[in-house]
């Protein structure tokens, strides 16, 4: 009895060395996100016009984005250059190429937007979600990732998938809040998508986190302020153009 019980604890334990190289817990890195917004499913009815559009567009406009993590901090900011032809207020969507800054230890945000060709440095808390966890899973980037879904902004149904192998509770643009850092991001309503195509464990320096420091100097209700003066005459444009701004 006792040669098995040694010969059991010896299998359990080489069990266990086989599988500890396998589970990394990142609290550091880069990632880089893939924006994808399909530009057919914006156009509105089934008409001429919209068919003329199709063919001077490409469905999916395409950027790239990254993001520098430590465990509390985060900075997400445009990446190499995307893909994708756009033309009229496609290419004019505000707020496309944001740079975000979060403390999430701290709780405070720090966004440099460009809205009607004018730069903001939005200075606020960062957003509280109400997520839902599911038991539905799906691999990103070659990591495990759980899925959670949310309402923000009232109306815009979220739809997120989050590792916790990645310790940061943070996300791209604003979203955050899940039990580890979001790599995929969808909201089906608005045709958007952010996913991560590559994580890196690579070292992350204070110095590499530093906010962004350009622009008239806001917070979310001064802009809120500033963007609904300037498109209270845009009719059934505006609420898109206004979600473009605060995702």
């Amino acid at each position: 009895m006792k040669l098995l019980f040694t010969i059991f604890l010896a299998f359990t334990a080489s069990m266990l060395q086989a599988q500890a190289p396998n589970t990394i817990f990142l609290s550091q890195g880069k990632i880089e996100f893939e924006k994808k917004l399909n530009q057919y499913a914006q156009l509105e009815g089934d008409n001429s016009w919209s068919e003329l559009q199709k063919k001077s567009i490409s469905q999916f406009k395409t950027t790239y984005f990254d993001m520098l993590f430590t465990r509390t901090k985060t900075l997400y900011k445009p990446g190499r250059e995307g893909t994708g032809t756009s033309m009229g207020w496609f290419s004019e969507l505000p707020a496309q190429e944001n740079t975000v800054y979060s403390d999430l230890e701290q709780e405070k945000s720090v966004s440099q937007k460009k809205v009607f060709e004018q730069l903001f440095l939005v200075q606020d808390s960062i957003r509280k979600i109400r997520w839902k966890l599911t038991d539905e899973t799906r691999t990103i980037a070659g990591f495990s990732c759980r899925r959670a879904n949310a309402i923000i902004m009232d109306s815009i149904y979220v739809v997120a998938f989050y590792t916790d192998e990645i310790l940061t509770t943070g996300g791209p643009e604003s979203f955050n809040g899940l039990p580890g850092m979001i790599l995929g991001v969808a909201l089906p309503h608005q045709h958007v998508t952010w996913f991560a195509t590559k994580v890196e464990a690579v070292s992350v320096t204070d110095a590499q986190l530093i906010p962004p420091q350009k622009g008239k100097k806001t917070d979310n209700a001064g802009l809120k302020e500033t963007v609904n003066t300037a498109l209270k005459d845009w009719g059934k444009y505006a609420q898109r153009l206004q979600q473009a701004v605060f995702l």
